[in-house]
């Protein structure tokens, strides 16, 4: 096989910092992810005069989907940094970072309207 064929991520080994550094970031994203869905079986289990329930289920199932596409991310940008760092090459950018940060804003905002509507 040919030196072009290999898959970079089996090249050289990394310095042990970095790569533990890159698997500490996956490790935090799926924290949240496990935040997310923590969240949406609270708001689901825990909250039944927050909102009525076909607002209840949908918030509690977009935060669900959030925290299984956040675990999914998580994985690939995880392998694209690996690989990455393997080729010698630059760190992938990634937009999750700015969907996640909307989808944490307007979920605070949804959730804050609905406090102070129940509140009244």
């Amino acid at each position: 096989m040919a030196a072009e064929d290999e898959d970079p991520a089996d090249r050289e080994e990394l310095d042990y910092r970095f790569t533990l550094a890159n698997e500490r970031t996956f490790l935090a994203w799926i924290r949240t992810a496990l935040a997310l869905l923590a969240g949406a079986v609270g708001l689901d289990q825990l909250t039944p005069d927050l909102a009525p329930v076909p607002v209840r289920v949908v918030l509690s199932v977009a935060l669900a989907v959030g925290g299984a596409g956040l675990g999914v991310a998580a994985y690939h940008r995880w392998v694209r940094v690996e690989r990455a760092m393997r080729a010698g090459g630059p760190l992938p950018a990634t937009r999750t970072m700015l969907v996640l940060t909307v989808c944490v804003a307007v979920a605070a905002a949804v959730f804050s309207v609905l406090i102070v509507g129940r509140s009244r």
